[in-house]
């Protein structure tokens, strides 16, 4: 439109000098809405970090911002409907730390596919296959994995075998924790990041096998579920569940209600949350077993942050983040815990200070040990809490903990980290900080301490923590590669007497590699934690309103 002169714009009537200056106020604000529309998300401020130094502790998000964000989703809510993000689309180009790691992640898949196509996990070095739930556990883990790395080729091919092989129809008893995590959560993200009708469908065929898994006394589940009778049991080993197995299946059941409109999978995890939130707790923290029939705790149980009771507290933060932040129990619970890690788990090494965390057996009897397994998820958890407006306090902590699960991998000659370590608290003639017990120097391909790592990249962007990541990954590069695959390894103390196992687990396809490429992203947007919660096995769930 020509500008008018104000000679011209004086003679024009005054009807038209009005109709023209609501057109030039409306152009106005249709121009600034398109540049807002078209705006990208800020990235994380970067952080100045020193070698081998972490940075200071970020702030969490201001009070302000936390009010803003509620009052938001309550006006999503009156509006009647969750708000789910459209998936991310291809990635934009990759650093050269990511391509080495979809270098590694093809060079996995081609050993699966040559040897153990269809089966739960590869043996690279007998070039063989293992299989446990018989439900092709490693191509499922690695669904999302291979969509989020752009591998156009082989994720067609495993769609190809979901379509046409996948069968959940067969009498196979299966862990109702690990096939929720790593099948059910596998294919629900996949159908979030693709949109495919076809692994909706899947997830809700096992679903409603899995949720026989809840026809117990208490509605607490059993352990085991028989995929083609829909009969539930306790496991072989003993009479109890794994309390951080009934409470770590929440995420995945609630997506599935949402995403289908049936509410019976909510239903059924919502009551076993309520049911855990109701008993008697020792500062926060749970014992690691509890009866499916009754209800009630084992008497006497170990308390620890390690193998079957750690990702209570981990999913506490995330079922509370998953629903809107809007069952405040559930972060109630979460900060009781974390005040109890501090108080009856927390200690500190000899001779230089070290934070870890070790365990309460019989409930009362302190043991310096702590797992990779699971207490190097928490410094990730810790961090996510703090950016969701958890005590800032928990940042120190989570700072702390990662370099102690950081050095726990490059004290190492391998640059790998034992299975269980075990921390000295007074003054040694070794005058060392921990030590490793041979029976414990296995290194299966775990992912937590990197998991931990992009956490902390993500809400800081201080390189460190990709640095150190980087380090772990020329590790696994040199000591577990095989010429079929990689292999978990017995001995992480010695560079030339590794003792391979001859295992490549589904989690290193599902969780090790894919924070790996994560950690390595330049632009972190795409898999923000405001839009993202990721469920114990790394696969994303989106975040809803309620």
């Amino acid at each position: 439109m020509a500008l008018i002169s104000s000679q011209r714009w004086n003679q024009l009537p005054r009807l038209q000098r009005v109709v023209f200056f609501m057109l030039g106020v409306a152009a106005l604000v249709a121009l600034i809405y398109v540049i807002a529309s078209h705006a990208e998300p800020s990235a994380p401020s970067a952080v100045s970090h020193e070698n081998n130094l972490i940075a200071p502790t970020p702030a969490a998000l201001h009070p302000e911002v936390i009010e803003n964000e509620v009052n938001v989703e309550e006006e999503a809510k009156k509006e009647g409907a969750d708000q789910i993000i459209p998936p991310p689309g291809p990635p934009r180009k990759r650093s050269e730390r990511q391509e080495a790691v979809v270098g590694a992640m093809k060079h996995a898949w081609k050993g699966y596919k040559t040897y153990a196509w269809g089966h739960d996990h590869l043996k690279p070095l007998s070039r063989s296959s293992n299989d446990w739930f018989r439900l092709g556990l490693t191509l499922i883990d690695a669904l999302d994995t291979l969509w989020i790395m752009d591998l156009k080729d082989e994720f067609n091919e495993a769609r190809e075998w979901v379509a046409t092989q996948l069968n959940f129809n067969i009498n196979q008893d299966v862990n109702l924790f690990e096939s929720t995590i790593r099948i059910l959560g596998g294919l629900l993200s996949t159908y979030h990041l693709t949109n495919d009708q076809l692994f909706l469908d899947k997830a809700v065929d096992i679903g409603d096998r899995l949720v026989a898994g809840f026809n117990s006394g208490s509605g607490v589940p059993f352990a085991d579920v028989n995929l083609y009778s829909r009969k539930a049991s306790n496991p072989k080993w003993g009479p109890d569940s794994s309390t951080s197995e009934v409470t770590t299946i929440q995420l995945e059941f609630r997506d599935l209600s949402r995403v289908t409109g049936n509410p019976i999978y909510e239903e059924k995890v919502n009551l076993v949350s309520d049911h855990i939130h109701k008993l008697p707790k020792t500062e926060g923290l749970v014992p690691i077993f509890i009866n499916a029939q009754t209800g009630q705790w084992r008497a006497h149980s170990t308390i620890t942050l390690g193998a079957r009771g750690d990702t209570y507290y981990e999913y506490l933060l995330k079922q509370w983040i998953q629903t809107g932040r809007t069952r405040d129990f559930l972060r109630d619970d979460y900060n009781e815990s974390v005040a109890g890690m501090e108080h009856l788990l927390a200690r500190r090494t000899e001779p230089s200070n070290l934070l870890f965390f070790g365990e309460l057996h019989g409930s009362k009897n302190f043991v310096n040990k702590m797992d990779e397994l699971v207490d190097c998820y928490l410094p990730g958890t810790l961090a996510l809490g703090v950016h969701y407006g958890m005590p800032k306090h928990h940042m120190k902590i989570a700072e702390d903990l990662m370099y102690t699960c950081t050095l726990t991998w490059l004290r190492q000659p391998t640059n790998l980290a034992p299975e269980i370590t075990y921390y000295n608290t007074q003054p040694t003639s070794t005058n060392e900080d921990f030590f490793v017990k041979s029976n414990d120097a296995h290194y299966l391909l775990r992912p937590e301490t990197v998991e931990s790592l992009w956490y902390m990249y993500h809400l800081t962007g201080n390189k460190t923590f990709q640095d150190w990541g980087w380090q772990m990954f020329q590790g696994i590069e040199n000591y577990c590669k095989v010429e079929n695959g990689y292999t978990s390894i017995g001995n992480v103390r010695s560079t030339i007497d590794t003792k391979p196992k001859d295992k490549m687990e589904s989690f290193f396809l599902g969780e090790t590699l894919k924070y790996l490429y994560l950690l390595f992203m330049e632009d972190q947007s795409a898999f923000s934690v405001d839009k993202w919660v990721f469920n114990s096995e790394a696969h994303p769930l989106p975040i809803y309103t309620h």
